[in-house]
């Protein structure tokens, strides 16, 4: 990331990390190696919140963009955006 990082998740296996950043970046990390796997980019504003899915195939994110976007954790293609915010989402679970 070129810019503060606000949030970052454990993949449920524990072999990668999600990041989300004010770079409005997403990346997934090697937890051994913390090389980048996969850059994430969609948003257009910060994202403040980022996390797996409890089966790990899925990440979803937040974003001031008022945004939440769901993404393959394997390919990393975005596979849905959830619209109609009034505000930035800061918090996704």
């Amino acid at each position: 990331h070129s810019d503060q990082v606000f949030s970052v998740g454990f993949s449920p296996d524990g072999k990668r990390v999600v990041s989300g950043s004010k770079d409005t970046l997403v990346q997934i990390r090697d937890s051994k190696t913390c090389s980048v796997v996969r850059t994430l980019t969609g948003h257009s504003d910060t994202v403040w919140c980022v996390g797996f899915s409890p089966d790990g195939r899925r990440i979803v994110s937040g974003s001031s963009d008022k945004l939440v976007k769901i993404w393959s954790a394997k390919t990393g293609a975005e596979l849905l955006t959830l619209r109609g915010h009034s505000r930035e989402v800061t918090s996704v679970a």
